[in-house]
């Protein structure tokens, strides 16, 4: 299958770990039942919790996959390269980027999925230890092979995808790219809460819209919560003045539309001229349902403008 033009993705970090299997099962049933198509995992999701290895959100979907014979109905997208190869240990023993990893990261993820490819296989973090050519010759043998449908690159810095895009010429080259972004913005001068994210830019923004064939996926779009929990924390990078103007801009479009604050928030990234597709991660079906409701919210044009104008 391919990606659609406009969606929202289902992030899966959470399921076999935070989110138990039959909770998974249910959530990906809904999904599917009310026409979403595209599953978002990683080969590490979650190592960091206690108990966990890195199997478990694609150990979950690929059990999904064999009991409802789902295979053909969605697009499934997984990642390599952050992987711990010591048990208990952090990124710092990542798997990294290397052909070795790569070839030996997509089978497991075969393996775990049941499948015998995937439609988007990223590299999740960058690995500078290893010569960039290495790295874009494998992937692009993993497309012609059929492992892979297409290629993207997730928290890498905008002049790597560029140089890697270059490496491959007119082969298969990276197509999606996968970075943290919201309605509401951080200071650069102040770290995310998670050290692992990074966020998109203005030149990002600039280098999607420039090359067609380029589409931006983006996680944390509605901050885990962040946007109407007083009790999510959502880190002092959002601790400025420009927050609240854009908290009310927010509110008041949301009163106007009947829609929800957060729905409001993914439907400005849906309709985004970087053609945008959020990534949501979800532990209850009425979550589910609210971000799926965004496809039906529109936005009018002084409405966005309204929201593009706050803390301007």
């Amino acid at each position: 299958m391919t990606v659609p033009q406009r969606t929202v993705v289902l992030g899966t970090l959470g399921f076999g770990t935070i989110v138990d299997e039959e909770t998974s099962f249910r959530l990906l049933d809904h999904f599917v039942e009310n026409g979403g198509t595209v599953l978002d995992t990683a080969n590490n999701y979650a190592f960091w919790l206690d108990g966990a290895t890195g199997d478990e959100s694609e150990a979950v979907i690929g059990r999904w996959l064999a009991s409802r014979k789902a295979r053909d109905r969605v697009v499934i997208s997984t990642k390599v390269g952050a992987r711990p190869t010591v048990p208990g240990a952090g990124l710092e023993a990542a798997e990294g980027l290397s052909e070795k990893a790569v070839r030996a990261g997509v089978e497991g993820s075969l393996r775990r999925l049941g499948t015998d490819h995937v439609d988007v296989y990223w590299t999740h973090i960058e690995d500078r230890s290893v010569p960039l050519a290495e790295t874009v010759e494998t992937l692009a043998d993993l497309v012609t092979s059929g492992k892979a449908g297409a290629v993207g690159a997730s928290n890498h810095a905008v002049w790597r995808v560029e140089r890697a895009r270059a490496l491959a010429g007119d082969g298969p080259r990276y197509a999606h790219l996968q970075y943290r972004y919201s309605y509401l913005q951080p200071r650069f001068d102040v770290p995310l809460l998670s050290s692992a994210h990074v966020h998109v830019t203005s030149e990002l923004l600039d280098y999607v819209r420039s090359e067609g064939d380029l589409r931006l996926w983006v996680y944390s779009p509605i901050l885990s919560g962040g946007l109407t929990r007083d009790d999510v924390e959502i880190g002092a990078a959002y601790d400025h003045p420009g927050t609240p103007k854009r908290l009310a801009a927010l509110r008041a479009v949301a009163e106007e539309t009947g829609a929800t604050v957060n729905q409001v928030a993914l439907s400005w990234l849906l309709d985004h001229e970087a053609r945008i597709l959020p990534l949501v991660g979800v532990s209850k079906v009425a979550q589910l349902d609210e971000a799926l409701g965004a496809l039906d919210v529109t936005l009018t044009a002084e409405q966005r403008r309204t929201l593009d104008e706050a803390a301007l």
